[in-house]
């Protein structure tokens, strides 16, 4: 099935420990992800449900397979933890996929580790279920992040507030290597592993900065740059991660560790609905300020590496931090000017971006809908259909529109506008309320509303009049308030 090339576990044995999955007494396969088996290369011919359920549940362990729990630390919340890890999570192994990329499998849920600090390291469905659907919904919407092979029932309840079904997630990313990872060995103050996993990093992440004039500050420079790109994306879809620590940053660039996210309904960048986020700290707005404040925890890290001097270790870190906010702010504009159909540089472009997002925030907009009706609007749809969507139809919103026509202007036609709009402002999301729908159904084996949210997050860009309903902003019955960690 899996054509297993380790490099990770091929690093000193302080980088991880050895784990194997827990039993499980049922193992039922809820979803298999058939095109993403295929474009790793796995060879799932002669795989029936039950196998699968046996090989992505944990209990047969596919020949070549090097189980391991990550070692890392990180900051949760702002206060450091020098250990933190694989608590409930292990990697199976990594394969190369058919674009010869190196891709790691990885078991969520699978039972404790060496990492599991007092820990059942199980996984609930719900969370379970969660992490699926936003992983392929970010892979339809072209947002880098971790991908969903599989998903398999347990069988075994575990204890959360009450009693839940188990659940195992199989969860397929360039690297699981974090932030977190370098913190580790960095808190311990072993400089040599640092530059054990920093070699590891530019070798299978960077390898043109193995050819730059200071390989460690190319690599920084170029993971700042991808989280600076990825939260810009984050936000062009109205998405909040809910808790960026930095053990949940990837090296890669990919969106990682995602349990309490949540995407906005109507606009407010203040908006946080993760539980334990209890201050702010990863609202919507502070993301941009905190992928920064990570990638300076990360430079703290490498300042051994950057120059054998202090000081100028210390001005070539602040100088990718700096570059930090001006690749988000560039990349930032540029999608939002996307979103509304505004080509070439305008001298007033922010303030028209800004003025339009504060309009929607006093007018409690719907932030998906709006922008998909303003691209319609921009092919000749009634304005009306626009300004309905605003609970409080701001004083400023005419004059807006006024200036955003005359911006757009007509080097265009109105439906090569809409569609050029309209590719890069979603139909279609995973709604907070969808998915807590379909965790509701799962929990008492009903998964027919599961995988067809799924399937239809597959075209987020397409109004199919079969998948309507999913697209419609929720009832106040309906509003989700409060998304949970789990997985």
């Amino acid at each position: 099935m899996f054509s297993f090339d380790n490099s990770y576990a091929r690093l000193p044995q302080t980088f991880h420990r050895p784990a194997r999955p827990a039993a499980a007494s049922a193992p039922k396969l809820i979803r298999f992800n058939k095109d993403l088996a295929d474009e790793l290369g796995l060879d799932v011919a002669d795989a029936d449900e039950a196998r699968l359920a046996q090989v992505f549940g944990g209990q047969v362990i596919p020949v070549g397979a090097e189980p391991l729990a990550q070692a890392y630390a990180g900051h949760q919340f702002g206060h450091f933890n020098p250990q933190l890890g694989d608590g409930r999570a292990l990697l199976l192994g990594e394969v190369i996929d058919r674009e010869g990329r190196r891709r790691d499998i990885q078991l969520k849920g699978s039972g404790p580790t060496a990492f599991s600090r007092n820990g059942d390291g199980m996984a609930a469905l719900g969370p379970v279920l969660r992490e699926y659907i936003v992983s392929e919904a970010f892979a339809a919407l072209g947002v880098p992040a971790t991908r969903a092979l599989a998903a398999v029932e347990t069988g075994e309840q575990v204890v959360r507030e009450t009693m839940l079904p188990g659940a195992v997630f199989t969860r397929v990313a360039s690297s699981h290597i974090r932030v977190g990872t370098f913190q580790f060995f960095a808190a311990q103050g072993d400089e040599e592993a640092v530059k054990t996993l920093a070699d590891h990093v530019i070798d299978r992440h960077y390898p043109e900065a193995r050819n730059a004039t200071n390989p460690y500050l190319a690599m920084l420079t170029a993971v700042a740059e991808r989280q600076a790109r990825l939260i810009a994306r984050w936000l062009s879809i109205g998405f909040i991660h809910g808790v960026m620590n930095t053990d949940n940053m990837a090296i890669s660039g990919e969106t990682i560790d995602f349990g309490p996210c949540a995407f906005l309904d109507e606009y407010d960048p203040r908006k946080v609905f993760s539980s334990i986020d209890q201050r702010g700290r990863y609202a919507y707005a502070n993301q941009p300020g905190i992928g920064q404040w990570n990638i300076a925890r990360l430079a703290e890290c490498l300042l051994p590496l950057l120059d054998e001097a202090e000081e100028k270790a210390i001005e070539a870190a602040n100088g990718v931090l700096k570059a930090f906010g001006d690749v988000f702010q560039e990349a930032w504009l540029d999608l939002f000017k996307a979103k509304l159909g505004v080509s070439g540089e305008g001298a007033d472009d922010r303030q028209l971006v800004s003025d339009f997002l504060e309009l929607m925030h006093q007018g409690e907009a719907d932030f998906t809908l709006t922008f998909r009706t303003l691209s319609k609007v921009a092919g000749g749809a009634a304005v009306e259909t626009l300004i309905d969507l605003f609970q409080v139809p701001p004083p400023g919103l005419s004059d807006w529109l006024t200036r955003w026509r005359a911006r757009i202007g007509d080097d265009r036609t109105p439906a090569e506008r809409q569609a050029a709009m309209e590719a890069v402002n979603p139909a279609l999301i995973a709604r907070n309320h969808r998915i807590e729908e379909a965790i509701a159904a799962a929990i008492y084996g009903d998964y027919s509303f599961f995988h067809r949210l799924v399937d239809a997050l597959a075209t987020p860009y397409v109004e199919d009049p079969e998948t309507a309903d999913l697209r419609v902003p929720p009832t106040p019955d309906q509003r989700v308030t409060r998304t949970f960690c789990g997985t």
